[in-house]
């Protein structure tokens, strides 16, 4: 069996699915709805997809932890996917419905299963649609792309009775992995660790620092406004300054940013392919990853003026995005142990051209989406993600409840579509977006985050669509109870040895200690495994001192120490 590393991209996604609990981590997948061509048969779907797999490592790899707490990912033989039938006809079975949901919502077990499931829903016995569900870790939206091109060549070849020409695989994400540990790769990953600590140390401290809040409600609100109108605007922008529309879009969010949050410097999470920055472009794998893009929104710019900063700023963080993500964590680490503070940087910015899709109306709609319970797990603030379609823009906005309520959610995106409809006017400035947007006047910072503590809600983490970005915000340490002796010991031993270290210096942030954020996962378990729960990978990737993170341990249930297998004494 091959075994390998984990790929750089590779590792937003192993924290991010690391940072949610169990019964959450759907989050992580992708689901694809696949409709059948005509005179193709069941064993024609379970065919394509078992040479789909054949081709790709990515589809029958499994993940682990070796003996020092590293992730890596070993490559099992090929053999069959695995794709139940399912029947719409009511024959006591479970239903499309339930089948798709239970695919798409259990998590996957990473030592034990392939990341990738499937049904094939048929009628009369006739497969009408193929559902795939795929995890993160083994797929981007470039692999995506790819994989439904091959599957489309497939199922075109059977339905023709003609073989598909495929091109053959040159690489394997092993490939990638060989790279990525080569000097080359390391001088290319020192230069970005340069860039980030430069560009990290010149964020505030919290870009909602003066509209943070105690959650009153739901955990994080969703939502959706579709607008017909903004396609045209933003492509009448972009032609106006030679500009991509998803730089149009982006300074757009900028301006919106700037005019809630009253920053002058507005730092957000981009998501960058990477496939331009070594050898390995065509390698189907997770590649991508988040970017700090970080803009100067000072002096009123006109809205030319803004977009110049921000595609120079989007350019600067594009050159230096391909690094192993963990270092990036690390980063934000030791410049929050520098400043005594949580550095946050926990939302995230997203576009993505769907020009199959379209919405076929001309008003401007707003929708009110379920509560994203499990989005709102993994730590980030923000995700705001736009969609360009065929006819119109869509522009989702995810929010923790602790910077935005409801109103705000619905002002922000209602602000985004007019930013962008008056920016067609030369004269346009960030001031004017400030009143456009009407958002009531931002407060002051609390005291907590003036002393120099963030509030209880504050994480690390972010997304791929979102992933481990930011890091935890701590209550003030006076404010938590006395740890349990025992739980500073097994806190300290498990540290200690999971990361190799002579001792473990309670008194410093697990990085500082000497804790690597890829082994935090194993961290985590090993403290199961000892009776402790109460700690994710945003708080252990964080600068709160390992002793006031160990005041959070508390005792595993009975139940969940029986499941665990737990011994007591």
């Amino acid at each position: 069996m091959k075994t390998a590393k984990l790929c750089w991209g590779q590792r937003y996604m192993w924290l991010r699915f690391h940072q949610l609990p169990p019964a959450h981590r759907h989050e992580t997948h992708v689901v694809l709805r696949l409709g059948v061509h005509e005179g193709i048969t069941l064993a024609n779907c379970r065919a394509t997809l078992t040479y789909l797999a054949r081709r790709h490592e990515a589809l029958r790899t499994t993940f682990h932890l070796d003996g020092d707490g590293d992730p890596y990912q070993k490559v099992d033989p090929p053999g069959p996917v695995r794709a139940v039938e399912v029947t719409t006809e009511r024959d006591g079975t479970p239903s499309p419905a339930e089948v798709v949901e239970d695919l798409s919502s259990r998590p996957f077990d990473l030592e034990t299963e392939w990341p990738i499931r499937a049904c094939v829903i048929t009628s009369g016995g006739v497969p009408k649609q193929m559902v795939v569900v795929l995890n993160h870790l083994a797929v981007d939206v470039w692999t995506i792309g790819e994989l439904k091109r091959e599957l489309r060549m497939q199922r075109a070849g059977f339905a023709s009775r003609r073989p598909a020409a495929i091109q053959p695989v040159r690489h394997q994400p092993a490939d990638l992995a060989r790279y990525e540990s080569s000097a080359e790769a390391a001088v290319t990953a020192a230069r970005a660790v340069a860039h980030w600590e430069n560009e990290i140390a010149q964020l505030p401290y919290d870009l909602f620092a003066t509209r943070r809040a105690r959650p009153d409600g739901p955990p994080a609100r969703h939502a959706t406004l579709i607008s017909h109108a903004l396609l045209a605007a933003s492509r009448e922008l972009a032609a106006a300054h030679q500009a991509w529309p998803s730089l149009i879009h982006l300074t757009a969010y900028t301006a919106t940013m700037a005019a809630y949050t009253g920053s002058e410097t507005v730092g957000h999470l981009s998501f960058v392919g990477n496939r331009d920055s070594h050898p390995y472009g065509d390698v189907l794998t997770c590649m991508f990853s988040p970017t700090l893009v970080r803009v100067d929104c000072s002096g009123d710019p006109t809205f030319g003026e803004l977009l110049t900063r921000v595609a120079a700023a989007f350019a600067r963080a594009r050159e230096h995005a391909y690094l192993p993500y963990d270092e990036v964590v690390e980063l934000l680490s030791r410049e929050g142990s520098r400043r005594a503070h949580p550095v946050r940087l926990a939302s995230e910015f997203n576009f993505i051209k769907q020009a199959s899709r379209e919405y076929k109306g001309a008003r401007t709609a707003y929708t009110t989406n379920p509560v994203p319970e499990a989005w709102a797990r993994t730590g980030t603030d923000t995700y705001v993600r736009v969609d360009e379609w065929k006819d119109a823009v869509a522009i989702s906005l995810h929010a923790a409840a602790s910077v935005m309520d409801g109103e705000a959610v619905e002002r922000f995106l209602r602000g985004f579509e007019s930013v962008l409809l008056a920016a067609r006017d030369d004269a346009f400035r960030l001031s004017d977006a400030t009143a456009l947007a009407a958002f009531p006047p931002a407060g002051a910072p609390t005291p907590s985050n003036a002393s120099g503590h963030a509030g209880a809600s504050g994480h690390a983490s972010a997304s791929g669509r979102g992933g481990a970005s930011g890091h935890a915000a701590a209550r003030p340490y006076t404010e938590i109870s006395d740890a349990d002796p025992a739980a500073e010991q097994d806190l300290a031993e498990i540290v200690r040895q999971v990361n190799g270290l002579r001792k473990t210096d309670l008194t410093r942030s697990y990085t500082l200690a000497g804790g690597r954020a890829l082994r935090i996962p194993r961290v985590l378990a090993e403290l199961g495994t000892q009776g402790w729960t109460g700690l994710d990978v945003c708080q252990l990737a964080g600068p709160t001192p390992l002793r006031a993170l160990a005041r959070r341990l508390v005792p595993l249930s009975t139940q969940d120490r029986n499941r665990l297998g737990v011994v007591t004494s």
